[in-house]
């Protein structure tokens, strides 16, 4: 049986003027895989994921992201992916209620599937209480279970996270990731950024990028194996530090 390459990228490449961000990195990405995007702060992955979800053209190089071409069919991607960052995912001004019909509407779902979901999603995540709370007044948790649960409601080929549990606690942080492992298991493909290495053991195959390029590429066994280290963490301080 074939496998289903979802996002595909080969000698990628974004230049700012002479300073490269983003040099020639290549690989595939499967239906259903959880793929860590891994570098330090500097490193490339902002830029190269501006790149795939069709926010940054990129200046060389191929790309497709759900079937479709980086270069030409933007829109398209940006219909077919969900996206959510540590930085901004909700607004803190609207109630839960009403972030999920804004969001829902953004990514193109009718009034009345606007309503199932939501009711569904209110459901599982055992928010009842809080639907017409203001979103600014939830634990930190609970807004980024909201968050990544909003960006899959459509259920898109490709959900991109970006640190999506940074300043939660480790309790938390294995819930969300518990999430992560059921939205893959349904058939999305997760590529996710993380400065916590112990979350990089959970992916299928992970990346590390080192000054705009990919400099491990692999299951988190065969680089520790590769490496000849027992964790993610001293892999990526021998490869991203020197």
């Amino acid at each position: 049986m074939d496998k289903e390459i979802v996002i595909y990228a080969d000698n990628l490449t974004k230049n700012f003027g002479s300073f490269c961000a983003v040099d020639k990195i290549c690989f595939e990405i499967e239906k259903g895989e959880i793929f860590g995007f891994l570098g330090a702060n500097g490193a490339g992955k902002t830029t190269g994921i501006k790149m795939l979800t069709g926010l940054l053209m990129p200046s060389s190089g191929e790309a497709r992201v759900a079937g479709f071409d980086v270069f030409s069919e933007s829109e398209s991607i940006k219909k077919n992916i969900g996206y959510m960052s540590q930085k901004f995912s909700l607004y803190d001004d609207l109630t839960v209620n009403e972030n999920i019909r804004f969001y829902a509407g953004v990514y193109g779902l009718s009034k009345k599937e606007i309503k199932i979901k939501k009711d569904e999603l209110i459901a599982k995540l055992g928010l009842e209480d809080v639907q017409d709370t203001l979103t600014k007044e939830l634990p930190l948790g609970w807004k980024q279970k909201l968050a990544f649960s909003i960006a899959i409601i459509h259920q898109p080929k490709v959900v991109f996270l970006d640190e999506p549990t940074g300043g939660v606690d480790p309790i938390t942080r294995r819930q969300f990731w518990e999430m992560i492992f059921d939205a893959a298991a349904s058939g999305i493909t997760v590529l996710v950024t993380t400065h916590y290495m112990d979350e990089a053991e959970y992916c299928d195959r992970v990346s590390i990028m080192v000054d705009g390029k990919i400099v491990a590429l692999g299951t988190p066994g065969e680089l520790k194996a590769k490496y000849g280290k027992d964790d993610m963490n001293s892999i990526f301080i021998k490869l991203a530090r020197g």
